[in-house]
């Protein structure tokens, strides 16, 4: 099972991952067996994009910085392609046992087949729910990909629905 959502569109930037952190956060101090990853971010003031990292849950290293500083003006991507992959690649080895997979998005890396694109699949093949955020550009890559087996949520509902599928799984 593939559960998903969307933010608002006048969602504040970051809100998904918030959520999905609280979310990990949460479970995990229930005692429950979560896997996956979070991201985080760092707000460096006005007018300056943020650093983003991502957190491997049950990994005791470091976060992994995914976001890389262009410098002043530059419009190109931020995301360090290589570093996704290694958060991905440190993800990997903690999913087994796990009740439930949180993956901080299904973005435009997933969408052109990279990223945590297939450790979705593998987890989701294996019969671990997950649980994702989905931007509203990628949702047709999205619905492409999970080709049946997702079910979209509310923000507000994330919560109930993990507690359900590890009730399921009892």
């Amino acid at each position: 099972m593939l559960g998903w959502f969307t933010t608002d569109a006048d969602a504040s930037p970051g809100a998904a991952d918030r959520l999905l952190a609280d979310l990990a956060r949460d479970l995990q101090a229930r005692g429950l067996a979560v896997a996956g990853a979070v991201q985080v971010n760092h707000d460096l003031g006005p007018d300056v994009a943020c650093d983003m990292d991502m957190i491997v849950l049950g990994d005791p290293g470091t976060p992994i910085r995914i976001s890389q500083s262009l410098g002043p003006g530059a419009e190109g991507c931020r995301l360090d392609t290589a570093a996704l992959e290694d958060a991905v690649a440190r993800t990997a080895p903690h999913l087994a046992g796990a009740g439930i997979v949180v993956i901080p998005k299904f973005g435009r890396q997933e969408a052109m087949g990279r990223g945590f694109r297939d450790l979705i699949g593998q987890a989701v093949a294996a019969g671990q729910p997950v649980v994702t955020y989905v931007p509203r550009q990628q949702q047709a890559a999205f619905l492409q990909f999970a080709d049946g087996l997702d079910e979209r949520l509310d923000p507000r509902d994330l919560a109930r629905w993990c507690l359900a599928r590890f009730a399921e799984a009892s």
